[in-house]
């Protein structure tokens, strides 16, 4: 996993922040290396870095149902066996 651990990448293990942030930019990966706990892997970028302080500021919008959608495929993949 020395890849995703770059500073290219941008890891969070905040659901609803990889939720909200996978309606703009693509979700690499789903890291669960660490047994506690699964990271989601976005590939960094200024952009990126705008759309996390967005969510923080509670700034970021997105359509409701795009979210619960984007929820839903996110946890599918957390939760796949692979």
């Amino acid at each position: 996993m020395q890849l995703l651990q770059s500073k290219d990448f941008y890891r969070t293990a905040d659901l609803a922040l990889a939720a909200a942030l996978s309606l703009f930019v693509p979700l690499e990966a789903v890291d669960k290396t660490d047994y506690r706990r699964a990271y989601f892997v976005f590939p960094h970028s200024e952009e990126l870095d705008g759309l996390v302080a967005a969510f923080w500021r509670k700034e970021l919008k997105v359509e409701p149902q795009a979210y619960f959608d984007q929820l839903r495929a996110i946890k599918t993949r957390l939760y796949a066996p692979y």
